[in-house]
């Protein structure tokens, strides 16, 4: 007999985060008091020995002036860009699902995402619909006690999973197992449809656009994600009732842009959002290759990890925004990109150069680039 999504008590959220309390609740344990922090190095030798990335957290980069100002200016170049997929998006999730919804953004990426979702919704369909972050892990999972708040707290609404961008599809993949795994446990049945801006991989059905491009968001880390480091878990630190952890970065407030880069993207929603229920309703209507989730990333993944003889295919992080997260916070072996002229590149570009990472261009590469993690030991 299934046990019941409803049995056991779960902790009432604890306020986390830089964000306005009204456009996001995070369902994560505050573990902002301990040290979990790793130098580059030492972190990277211990995932590829073993640990699992979960169990740490990376040094937060402090960007330099020169970034700061790259992260500016990439802003106000796309901002109207990210608002249309935003609105493309957003536009697709109420077709499909209505508005009984709760938005549930995978932290941390998918917060900033799950936050303008939310915005555009309730601007145009005048709904405030319910905004949670809460924790999946590859190799770990998705948070359960964090469904189980959300189903408990919304038992009629839909949840709509949320992320940024997709690389080769690895977090789809966890999603679409914990959904499994869910109904197997508790016969809840949820849908694994992950609404993202950008699916270079094609490994999404509601997606803004299947062009690489840069989503200012991927360029920092905590400060533009509501001061929240990436999720942990670990036994140690997590007990079976407690939600995944993370840090609240306080000391980074004055360094925040998490709220700038919201108002800056919303503000262009007017402008975008007659064409964005145009290109929604295409895509809604299409039945062909256009809107199929055909993992065609994934092909070029296994390409490059044979030309450069990886073993570990996690070592190799396509697209933009997983490339940026090398450069940031692992220890890059080289990048690979489509075109050196592309202009999305910018910042990928400034960070390889300021910590001296080779780059080469990759023909037909899907993605506009590629990010390959040096590994451990080498032949």
């Amino acid at each position: 007999m299934k046990s019941s999504i409803l049995d056991g008590e779960l902790a009432t959220p604890s306020p986390m985060g830089s964000y306005h309390s009204e456009d996001v609740v995070f369902l994560l344990k505050d573990l902002s008091h301990l040290e979990l922090e790793r130098g580059t190095e030492d972190r990277e030798e211990a995932i590829q020995t073993g640990t699992h990335y979960s169990e740490m957290l990376p040094i937060e980069y402090r960007p330099t002036d020169a970034y700061i100002q790259l992260f500016h200016e990439t802003l106000h170049l796309t901002a109207r860009r990210v608002a249309e997929a935003v609105a493309i998006v957003s536009e697709q999730i109420v077709s499909k699902r209505g508005t009984s919804l709760v938005l549930a953004s995978l932290a941390r990426a998918g917060t900033p995402i799950g936050v303008l979702i939310k915005r555009y919704i309730q601007a145009y369909y005048q709904v405030d619909v319910p905004h949670y972050s809460i924790s999946i892990i590859r190799g770990k999972g998705i948070d359960e006690n964090a469904i189980k708040y959300m189903l408990r707290k919304h038992p009629q609404a839909e949840i709509q999973f949320v992320d940024g961008w997709t690389g080769k599809g690895a977090i789809r993949k966890v999603l679409i197992e914990a959904c499994e795994s869910l109904e197997q446990k508790y016969g809840v049945q949820l849908n694994d449809d992950l609404a993202v801006l950008a699916d270079p991989g094609c490994c999404s059905a509601t997606f803004g656009t299947r062009d690489d491009f840069l989503i200012p968001s991927a360029c920092l880390n905590s400060t533009v994600s509501g001061l929240v480091s990436r999720t942990v878990l670990r036994d140690d630190l997590i007990g079976p009732e407690d939600y995944h952890g993370a840090k609240y970065y306080r000391e980074w407030e004055k360094d925040d842009l998490s709220n700038e880069y919201i108002d800056t993207i919303a503000h262009h929603f007017d402008s975008v959002r007659d064409e964005a229920r145009v290109q929604a309703k295409l895509l809604l209507e299409s039945k062909g290759e256009s809107a199929a989730v055909t993992w065609k990333g994934e092909q070029d993944i296994r390409r490059i990890q044979n030309d450069f003889r990886i073993d570990n295919i996690n070592l190799v992080k396509p697209g933009v925004g997983e490339t940026t997260r090398v450069l940031l916070r692992r220890v890059p072996w080289k990048i690979l990109v489509n075109d050196l002229n592309n202009s999305n590149l910018a910042p990928i570009l400034l960070l390889a150069k300021d910590r001296g990472v080779p780059v080469e261009v990759y023909p037909d590469l899907t993605y506009s680039c590629c990010g390959i993690i040096k590994p451990h030991r080498e032949d």
